[in-house]
């Protein structure tokens, strides 16, 4: 079982794969771990640290596809379709692929990997039951974002967080509002109370009702006559009724906050916008909203995904792939996911299968054998189901 490591290649990713803490696991399993040299170098690992660990290290990226039956990546074609193409003529039949892929969006994409008859798997599709949360590629790496949106909020506020008793004088607490209670989301409410200031969280979900409150944050409550959670635990998306009621409810909440934090997205589809135009001109200025949603269009009507806006004072920032920029830590728990994945694919006899019985595996499996073989990716790139198929 030959596993390659490529560098990844898609501007601005600075993560890797598999890290060298998860090398010696995987040889304990008979895997043998090719790296493409400098691989982990942004991520703060160098070279040395994967030949102690066991790792073979190559000098080219031809060389690791060639020799390597499975290819791991961060950012697979689909989530890196520029840069990403290049690997087509690397791939070959049957190789295995096991990446972000963002498979519900890039068609194109997509259908390049199933014409290379590439078995390709999306970790973003890893379903939310409790035996994979250690493969769940999205919650490790928003957990990373939740805690930098509230560094980067609070450096552009022109407020501290916390209250301080001086003897100037007493200095009141930031209100930090955080719309969207997933993982990124009540990692900010925990993170921005670590910094002392007075937090509020908001989610359709009613259910989450508790786990804000439980970090000692104020449950922001609207009656939108629904719960919006689907049966895979993710927010659905709102009716444009139940929109307009939540924009008007929203709107005052909004106007008394010193710092708001957007991380709500539905997988697949472009972000709901939470937060007009109307909302951020209800804010004083100075006031701050970092947009988590940046990537998907974001949660706010004026973000525009990597930039700052300023209107009429207000600070919007919209940063991309926030994960990257703690890359020695964002490696680590990718890696951890990686290695629990493979892992999980070899059975107590130390053989390697796909066993498509296991729900894990079957519902990350986006192609082989040329073909679309997901059925929630068909559906969403419009594709008709194979004949025969039960979905």
């Amino acid at each position: 079982m030959l596993v390659g490591v490529p560098r990844e290649t898609c501007p601005g990713e600075h993560r890797v794969a598999l890290v060298p803490a998860s090398i010696g696991a995987l040889k304990k399993r008979q895997f043998e771990v090719f790296v493409e040299r400098g691989a982990g170098q942004a991520a703060g690992f160098p070279d040395q640290a994967y030949r102690d660990a066991g790792a073979t290290v190559l000098d080219s990226r031809a060389e690791v596809f060639a020799k390597a039956g499975i290819i791991v990546q961060v950012r697979g074609l689909g989530a890196n379709p520029e840069q990403g193409r290049g690997d087509l003529d690397l791939l070959r039949d049957g190789q295995i692929l096991i990446a972000a892929l963002e498979p519900l969006t890039a068609k194109a994409e997509i259908e390049a990997l199933a014409a290379k008859r590439v078995r390709a798997f999306a970790l973003e599709l890893v379903p939310r039951i409790t035996r994979a949360q250690s493969m769940d590629i999205l919650s490790s790496q928003a957990n990373l974002a939740g805690y930098k949106a509230v560094l980067l909020g609070a450096e552009a506020l022109h407020k501290i967080f916390p209250m301080m008793m001086t003897a100037a004088g007493t200095v009141t607490p930031a209100r930090v509002l955080v719309i969207g209670a997933g993982v990124a989301g009540l990692q900010a409410i925990a993170t921005a109370k670590r910094l002392g200031a007075v937090v509020t969280g908001y989610d359709v979900r009613a259910v989450v009702k508790e786990q804000i409150e439980s970090l000692g944050a104020k449950f922001l409550e609207f009656d939108l006559g629904v719960d919006a959670q689907d049966k895979g635990g993710y927010a659905k998306a709102l009716t444009d009724e139940q929109l307009a009621l939540q924009r008007r409810l929203m709107t005052k909440a909004i106007g008394e906050q010193d710092v708001v934090i957007t991380t709500a997205a539905v997988p697949g589809r472009r972000a709901p916008v939470l937060v007009t135009r109307e909302m951020v001109e209800a804010m004083t200025p100075g006031s701050v909203i970092v947009d988590l949603a940046a990537e998907r269009g974001g949660n706010c009507e004026l973000t525009r995904g990597g930039e700052t806006v300023v209107h009429q004072g207000v600070k919007i920032l919209g940063p991309l792939n926030l994960a990257a920029t703690m890359a020695f830590h964002a490696s680590t728990l990718f890696g951890k996911n990686v290695q629990t994945f493979l892992l999980s694919m070899v059975t107590k006899e130390g053989a390697f299968t796909v066993n498509l019985d296991d729900e894990v595996i079957r519902e990350t499996l986006v192609t082989d054998g040329g073909e679309i073989v997901q059925p929630r990716v068909r559906e969403a790139l419009g594709l008709a189901q194979p004949a025969g198929s039960a979905s």
